[in-house]
């Protein structure tokens, strides 16, 4: 591979780091703006918790793609601010699965609209063809780091 095409290839590679990172940046602030009392990561959990609850913390993990230790540290943030419990599994008591509390349902439900705007500020001015092509090349270079 050329150097020029190497160094065109960085580029991309930087611009959509920087894309990801400036997309972060601008919902962390919308946020605290909206006053939701979560983060970006909090509340990755509590929408999987939303569609998928109660679950063990180890699917959780992986629904989220994040570590279990990492997952572990948010849930007990979360359980603090009383919007998620600990249950002991009813067949197995060894397991323990996590659920949203009423406060975190009702949480999750208000914050579900204004999140869908917060995401969809990014994607103005895209058409379908756009967001096609998009996930396309996104998924190719996903699949190209599993070979």
């Amino acid at each position: 591979m050329s150097k020029n095409i190497s160094d065109t290839f960085s580029n991309y590679s930087f611009l959509l780091e920087k894309t990801g990172k400036k997309i972060k940046q601008y919902a962390k602030q919308q946020f605290r703006e909206y006053g939701f009392g979560v983060t970006i990561d909090q509340w990755a959990l509590l929408k999987v918790l939303h569609e998928q609850s109660p679950m063990s913390q180890v699917d959780l993990a992986q629904e989220c793609h994040k570590d279990t230790p990492t997952v572990t540290r948010i849930l007990d943030l979360l359980v603090q601010k009383e919007l998620v419990e600990r249950q002991t599994d009813e067949i197995d008591r060894r397991k323990v699965k996590v659920a949203l509390t009423n406060t975190g349902k009702t949480l999750v439900r208000e914050m579900l609209p204004k999140v869908k705007d917060i995401r969809m500020h990014a994607w103005q001015h895209l058409n379908e063809d756009d967001f096609r092509n998009f996930v396309r090349i996104l998924n190719t270079i996903y699949d190209n780091l599993d070979e």
